[in-house]
C-alpha cells in the first residue's frame, strides 16, 4: 500500500455525498427523513450527515434479509461462488486501503499508521480467511446401527443482526460479516453512530462486487431505535452478534428472549498485564505502552492493570514514564502522531471522571490526567495517563475506563498476582512477561480470560479465536470457532432396514 500524505484526502469527494441506508440492495433515505452528524474527533468539525434509521427502517431491513434468505440465491449458491464474492470483496478493499484508512482515521481519530497497517490488513485477511471456509463447511455420518443411515447437516442460522462498536469500525465489521456470509446467512449490520462511515463505504463495495440484494443490509442510527430494541427484539431475527460494553450486552440478552434468538457477546475487559522480575524489561515496557495506549486505550482487551513485581518497580516506571512522555499526540492524519483523540466528547468526559476518581481514592498520578491545550484543545484529546500505587479495589482498577489510563499495581509473589488478576468482573484477556516458561504456562492456565499473551500484547490473527469469560461475554469470534456462531447442526435419520 502506498503511503498517502495528509494533503491527498482520497475520501474528500465521497464525504460530500448523502449517506443513506442500504436496504435490499438499494441506498435509501431513512423513512422519517432524519439525519445525524458524524464529527472528526481531532477538531470537532462535521465530516458528513448520515441517515438516522428508526425501528421502521430496521424492520424493513430485516424483511429484506429474510426475503433474500428464503427466496434469494445466496443460501442456494454454490459455496465456491460465495467464496469468490468474499475474495473479490477482500481484493477491492485492499485496492482502496489508503482511502479506507483515511476514512477510518477521520471518523474514529486513531493514528493513520494504525488504520493503514493494522485495521485494513486485518480486515482484508479476515474476509480472505472466511472466504476459504465457504467450501469447508461439512456434515458427518454417524454409525448408529445397521437399520439406519444417520448423518448431520451444517446449515446457516438465517437472518442475523450484527451490532458493532466504534473503536475498530471496519475491522469489527469484517469480524462479523466474514463468518456470517461464509455460512450462508443474510444480515442487518448496525454500525456505531459515532463511526458509521467505513461500514457505509464497505456497503458500496459489497454492492459493486455483486452480492445479491438483501444479503447485506446496513442501518445507521442510534441504539434504542435502530439496534438495541428494534433488532434485538425483532421476532424475525434468528441471531444477534454484539460487540460493545457489558451494560448494553445485558439489555440485548433481555431483549432477545421474545423468540429465544441466539446471542453472542464480546464485551468489556480489565486485562491484567503482569511483569515478573525475570522479564525482558525493555520489551515489557514497550508491551505495556502498546497494551494501554494503542487506539487511545479504546480497546476492550487493553492492558489497563499493570502488575509489577516490586523488585523491578522503580526501574520499570522510570523507563515507562520516559517513553510515554515522548509520545507524540495529535490529529490522526498526521503521519507522526502516536496517540490521537478519543472518539467523542462524551468519551473524554467519561475518562476525566475516572481520573478524578483515581485521585480521590488516593492513587498517585504519575503523568497525564489532563487535556492538552493549544491547537489540540478543540479536539477530543486526553493526555496519556499513568496512576501508580493503585489498589485493586479502587474504581480505576475495577471498572473499564476505555481510555489512555493505566493503573500500576505492585505484587510480591505469583500466588498473590494470580489471585488479584482474576478479582474483576471481566475476563477477556491478560498477559504475562517472564523468561520462565513454566511460570508463564502455569499463570496462563490460572487467568480467567479468553486470551492470554506471553511476552507480547495485542497480537491477533483471523485463525485464532477471540472472546471472553465472565462479564466479558460468550461465544468466540475468529478462527473455526466462529462458524459455530452462525450455523445450526441438523441430524437426519434414514430407515434402511429391510
Amino acid at each position: 500500500m502506498a503511503v498517502v500524505q495528509e494533503r491527498e484526502l482520497l475520501c474528500k469527494d465521497w464525504l460530500k455525498t448523502p449517506k443513506k441506508l442500504l436496504i435490499d440492495g438499494k441506498w435509501v433515505d431513512a423513512q422519517g427523513g432524519k439525519t445525524f452528524e458524524t464529527r472528526n474527533p481531532a477538531d470537532d468539525e462535521v465530516l458528513a450527515r448520515v441517515a438516522e434509521g428508526s425501528k421502521e427502517d430496521a424492520d424493513k431491513a430485516v424483511k429484506a434479509a429474510r426475503k433474500a434468505y428464503e427466496e434469494g440465491p445466496w443460501r442456494k449458491m454454490a459455496p465456491a461462488e460465495r467464496a469468490r464474492l468474499l475474495y473479490k470483496l477482500a481484493d477491492e478493499l485492499e485496492k482502496r486501503a489508503d482511502e479506507f484508512a483515511q476514512l477510518e482515521t477521520l471518523d474514529n481519530g486513531k493514528p493513520i499508521k494504525e488504520s493503514r497497517w493494522v485495521d485494513l490488513p486485518q480486515a482484508v485477511e479476515t474476509f480472505r480467511y472466511y472466504a476459504g471456509w465457504c467450501t469447508k463447511l461439512e456434515g458427518e455420518t454417524i454409525n448408529v446401527n445397521s437399520n439406519f443411515f444417520t448423518y448431520t447437516l451444517r446449515e446457516p442460522v438465517g437472518v442475523v443482526a450484527q451490532i458493532i462498536p466504534w473503536n475498530f469500525p471496519l475491522l469489527m465489521a469484517a469480524w462479523k460479516l466474514g463468518p456470517a456470509l461464509a455460512c450462508g446467512n443474510t444480515l442487518v449490520l448496525k454500525p456505531a453512530e459515532q463511526t458509521p462511515l467505513t461500514a457505509l463505504r464497505l456497503g458500496e463495495l459489497i454492492c459493486e462486487v455483486g452480492f445479491p440484494p438483501g444479503v447485506v443490509n446496513i442501518v445507521t442510527g442510534f441504539g434504542p431505535d435502530a439496534a438495541g430494541e428494534a433488532l434485538s427484539k425483532h421476532m424475525d431475527v434468528d441471531k444477534v452478534a454484539f460487540t460493545g460494553e457489558d451494560k448494553t450486552g445485558r439489555l440485548i440478552v433481555q431483549a432477545s428472549t421474545g423468540n429465544l434468538k441466539r446471542v453472542s457477546l464480546e464485551l468489556g475487559g480489565k486485562a491484567p498485564n503482569i511483569v515478573f522480575a525475570d522479564a525482558d524489561i525493555d520489551a515489557a515496557v514497550k508491551g505495556a505502552i502498546t497494551g494501554i495506549f494503542f487506539n487511545q486505550g479504546q480497546v476492550c482487551c487493553a492492558g489497563s492493570r499493570l502488575f509489577l513485581e516490586k523488585s523491578i518497580h522503580d526501574e520499570f516506571m522510570t523507563k515507562l514514564t520516559d517513553r510515554v512522555s515522548k509520545m507524540r499526540q495529535g490529529p490522526g492524519l498526521d503521519e507522526k502522531t502516536q496517540i490521537g483523540p478519543q472518539v467523542s466528547r462524551e468519551q473524554v468526559e467519561r475518562i476525566m471522571g475516572y481520573v478524578q476518581a483515581g485521585q480521590k481514592e488516593g492513587a498517585k498520578l504519575v503523568c497525564g490526567g489532563e487535556r492538552p491545550q493549544g491547537d489540540l484543545a478543540k479536539g477530543y484529546f486526553v493526555k496519556p495517563t499513568i496512576f501508580d500505587g493503585v489498589n485493586n479495589n479502587m474504581k480505576i482498577a475495577q471498572e473499564e475506563i476505555f481510555g489512555p489510563v493505566l493503573s500500576v499495581l505492585p505484587f510480591s509473589s505469583m500466588e498473590e498476582v494470580a489471585e488479584q488478576a482474576n478479582k474483576v468482573i471481566f475476563g477477556l484477556s491478560g498477559a504475562v512477561w517472564t523468561r520462565d516458561i513454566k511460570k508463564a504456562h502455569k499463570l496462563a492456565a490460572h487467568i480467567k480470560a479468553g486470551t492470554v499473551w506471553i511476552n507480547c500484547f495485542n497480537v491477533f490473527d483471523p485463525q485464532v479465536p477471540f472472546g471472553g469469560y465472565k462479564m466479558s461475554g460468550y461465544g468466540r469470534e475468529l478462527g473455526k470457532h466462529s462458524i459455530e456462531l452462525y450455523t445450526n447442526v441438523k441430524s437426519v435419520w434414514v430407515n434402511v432396514a429391510e
